[in-house]
């Protein structure tokens, strides 16, 4: 077997100029769209696109600018002419200017110099010296010297900024964050929660800036929306509390949610029922207000919007990226239904109240009554963000889910493209053929199981304002010691609120453990097509396609100097592989095959259905009981156990990792296409090849408006004093 050379320290932070590129098509949905259609998902798409953008300024201070100087860059000329340039006066060689080209794209992609899956920092694979030689020898330099100058002169030295504290995202004594000032850490953010619970606020569309007055800690609570003004119902002068002052304010973001605002009212004269128009309108007052009820209003209608042929969803979502685990970072998709995959998870819902009693806690912890989600198979057409994930449950408001309702959503065109030219080391020659035929398949049964019935399954217990619960306190006895329940969620607790840092790992292993506990069940698999043989060889592929990457991908996501995990995912598939390591019985082994080189993993198939399920029931019941109850403290102690990289021992993974990272492959990059709209409101698909060029391209298509460059250096302008 050829193997890399164990890379350096810095090679950890470059994206190889051999960066993969690949197309995510949905060229055949979208020709299946009427014009109006097709006018409706334009229009969110902009909007998506446009609010993505806020995704610069989550990241890192240095993104917005960064962002400004490579659009710059890029828009003037084309890409060719530029290469032309650069290579002729000896300015760069061929591989320089292709890795500058590869960084940029990430930066696209990623949307800022961190990235989207891992939290890791990039650095460009060229020197600062002819990463600034390219910018002088540009067209865009020629037009705009000044500009162009004092772009590259502010972001220069950090960008290139490898030392401990920057190298991944957190707060600042281990990383970066944008979602608290630099004076925060862990506490502060503590003394914030305790507020907004008081307050009876949740923290998604926040950012949070500590200053002091008279030795008092004053902490601004600074909410996204188009209106910059006081607002009684929204805004707060300050108050104290905790012998502390918190004041509430508004207008972050807010020429870009502005023009977010814009795109979602010009959609609004599209859609196909009332029920989409009053989600929009509700939107467009949450972004331009500032009110999260708003938006949790507008996700309601969301719910009830059953079946749409453009499914979209918009704004300030998933939490993984703030280091306290509350603030959502923004997302935006648009995607067409794709009719043929969305029967089988149809399917899959109507058989969810059977499958649901399988699950290895008492009816008690799960929900009253199951409400049937919407459950589709997408084609993307645009999706804004740091990533694009592979399924999505949401939304994500505790009150939402467990009474009112939820939608699941598979990205169809997702993971086929996913897996395009994948190496696959660390397997026998058997098992990489068994990979290679059914992965996609198997991904597809564990996407849906994983949505539908890990993030739509389980009950918080409650207490509610007027001593009532939801579940009978007197009677409920804990299934782990047998001793009446003794902790619950009072009111104002949320789950992100509770689990805090935890969360979303806690959440995505409770996912992964029933996707692989339920997909034993045959039902299940006859729903998507497989009996017999075939079936067992699913199940098989499942259970070592999700250990696999534990085994050959998650350890990438560790960070040895902090011992933090940079990826909620990542975590939460290493801490299965140790659940199942413990069981013992040598169902799951890891063998150091040529010392300090290569490693094998392998699956004993017979032990699945034995050993296998019994300990991921096990360890499903407790995590499904410790996020009943609240319990944060056994759950904390638990999974952090089970999340530690240790040097030694049997399975010594700190010193493997150092194997991981030598046969490491980048992640993919997709490359979307664009709609466009003619002045005879005919839209139409643009796609681009998939190569750093088209990506490029697609991106300087998208924005090509120099308004764009101007409002990202008055945010990075405007929180300079924080960072």
């Amino acid at each position: 077997m050829n193997v890399r050379c164990i890379m350096t320290d810095t090679d950890q932070f470059i994206l190889p100029n051999d960066q993969p590129v690949v197309e995510l098509d949905c060229t055949s949905a979208f020709e299946g769209l009427t014009s109006k259609e097709k006018l409706y998902a334009h229009y969110l798409s902009q909007a998506s696109w446009n609010g993505g953008l806020i995704v610069l300024v989550q990241t890192s201070p240095e993104s917005p600018l960064l962002f400004a100087l490579l659009r710059k860059l890029f828009s003037a000329q084309p890409i060719a002419e530029l290469k032309k340039a650069a290579l002729e006066d000896k300015n760069a060689t061929a591989d320089e200017f292709q890795a500058l080209l590869v960084y940029t794209s990430g930066i696209f992609t990623n949307a800022g110099n961190y990235k989207g899956f891992g939290d890791s920092k990039f650095i460009p694979n060229l020197p600062a010296s002819k990463f600034e030689a390219i910018i002088k020898c540009s067209e865009a330099y020629r037009r705009e010297p000044k500009s162009m100058q004092s772009l590259w002169d502010r972001c220069k030295d950090t960008i290139y900024l490898l030392k401990e504290g920057v190298r991944s995202l957190g707060f600042h004594e281990k990383g970066v964050t944008t979602y608290f000032s630099s004076n925060c850490n862990l506490e502060d953010a503590d003394h914030v929660a305790q507020f907004l619970k008081q307050k009876d606020m949740e923290a998604y569309n926040s950012r949070v800036f500590k200053t002091e007055d008279n030795e008092t800690p004053v902490y601004e609570i600074r909410l996204a929306s188009v209106e910059t003004g006081s607002d009684p119902d929204v805004t707060l002068k300050d108050f104290d509390y905790m012998k502390r002052k918190f004041r509430i304010t508004r207008g972050d973001y807010s020429r870009l949610l502005e023009r977010v605002v814009q795109d979602l009212a010009s959609a609004k004269n599209y859609v196909s029922n009332d029920t989409e128009r009053k989600m929009l309108e509700h939107y467009i007052q949450s972004f331009t207000r500032g009110t999260l009820r708003d938006h949790k209003d507008g996700s309601r209608y969301w719910i009830k919007n059953k079946g749409p042929v453009v499914e979209t969803y918009i704004g300030f979502i998933e939490t993984y990226r703030d280091p306290a685990g509350m603030r959502g970072e923004f997302e935006g998709f648009v995607a067409m239904v794709n009719k043929k995959m969305s029967a089988k998870f149809a399917n899959l819902v109507e058989q969810a109240e059977v499958l649901l009693p399988e699950l290895p806690w008492p009816k008690e912890f799960e929900k009253d009554k199951f409400l049937r989600p919407d459950f589709t198979s997408l084609d993307v057409l645009t999706f804004s963000g740091s990533g694009i994930p592979a399924g999505i449950n949401i939304p994500n408001y505790d009150e939402i889910r467990q009474y009112e309702g939820f939608k699941n959503v598979s990205l169809g065109n997702v993971i086929p493209a996913s897996y395009k030219q994948t190496m696959k080391p660390f397997l026998s020659e058997e098992d990489k053929e068994l990979l290679n035929k059914y992965q996609v398949q198997a991904f597809e049964v564990q996407v849906g199981l994983h949505e539908l019935l890990g993030h739509g399954s389980g009950k918080l217990l409650r207490k509610h304002k007027d001593d009532q619960y939801n579940f009978d306190n007197t009677k409920l006895k804990n299934p782990l010691n047998g001793e009446l329940v003794k902790s619950w969620y009072e009111d104002g607790d949320t789950y992100d609120s509770k689990f805090t840092t935890l969360g979303s790992s806690y959440e995505e292993c409770r996912a992964e453990c029933v996707g692989l506990y339920l997909c034993l069940n045959k039902d299940v698999l006859r729903i998507f097509g497989f009996e017999g043989q075939e079936a067992e060889d699913l199940v098989y592929v499942n259970w070592l396609h999700l250990l696999y990457q534990a085994v050959g991908k998650c350890l990438e996501m560790y960070q040895p100097s902090t011992k933090t995990w940079l990826q909620a995912h990542s975590q939460a598939r290493y801490v299965i592989l140790r659940v199942l390591l413990e069981a013992g019985d040598d169902i799951v082994t890891v063998t150091e095959t040529v010392k300090g080189k290569d490693l094998l993993m392998k699956l004993d198939r017979s032990k699945i259905e034995t050993v296998g399920k019994k300990a991921i029931g096990d360890f499903l019941l407790k995590l499904q009981v410790y996020k009943s109850t609240g319990d944060i403290e056994s759950a904390r102690a638990m999974y952090e156990k089970y999340s530690e990289v240790p040097d030694n021992g049997p399975y010594p993974w700190a010193k493997w990792r150092d194997i991981v990272l030598a046969h490491k492959q980048p992640r993919k990059m997709f490359v979307q296409a664009n709609t466009v709209l003619s002045k005879g409101d005919e839209v139409t698909l643009k796609t681009y090849e998939p190569t750093h060029e088209g990506l490029i391209q697609s991106w300087i298509d998208r924005f090509n408006s120099s308004e764009i460059d101007v409002i990202l250096e008055e945010l990075w302008e405007k929180d300079q004093k924080y960072f």
